[in-house]
Parts: C-alpha cells; sequence; structure tokens
C-alpha cells in the first residue's frame, strides 16, 4: 500500500535561505549537466556520471545525493530531445 502525505514545510528564515541556496545549486548542476550532456552526445547516465559526479560536488557544492539525482534528471532531460541542449529549473512551488 502506499500512502500520500501532503505536508507544508513552515522554515525558519535561516533554513528558507539555505534551502533556496541549495534549490540554486541543483539547478545550476543540472544545466551543467545539460551542456556536458548535449556537448558529449550522452545519454547513459553512468557514462555522464564519469563526467559531471565531480565537478557537482566541487564547483556546485552538491551533496552526493543531489548530485547522483541532478544527473538522473538531466539524462531524462536529455533523452527526450536530443536535438536541443536540455535546461532544468527546479522550483519551490
Amino acid at each position: 500500500m502506499k500512502q500520500t502525505m501532503l505536508l507544508k514545510l513552515v522554515p525558519t528564515p535561516e533554513q528558507a535561505a539555505a534551502l533556496r541556496d541549495t534549490l540554486h545549486a541543483v539547478n545550476a548542476g543540472c544545466n551543467y549537466a545539460g551542456e556536458v550532456a548535449f556537448k558529449t552526445k550522452t545519454g547513459n547516465k553512468f557514462e555522464l556520471q564519469k563526467l559531471v559526479y565531480g565537478p557537482l560536488r566541487v564547483h556546485f557544492g552538491l551533496p552526493a545525493q543531489l548530485a547522483i539525482r541532478a544527473i538522473s534528471k538531466t539524462v531524462d532531460a536529455y533523452k527526450q530531445d536530443k536535438r536541443s541542449q536540455p535546461t532544468l529549473y527546479i522550483n519551490l512551488g
């Protein structure tokens, strides 16, 4: 059985700023990965991971889990239309 819960986050101003900064870093990381995927014509998640994982961690400051998720989202977007560079944007809602 799968249950879905609707929750409303009520972060402190400091937590909201940290969330916003994290989303900006993930967006920038996704777009970097999309640029690499497009230039190298890499639609394979593991191949793209070899190319961008290090820079996502170092230059964008993404934790391991977010770096992997950014790569996965980028590959999914790239596979939908390989004729154009994917641009991803994750919104707070």
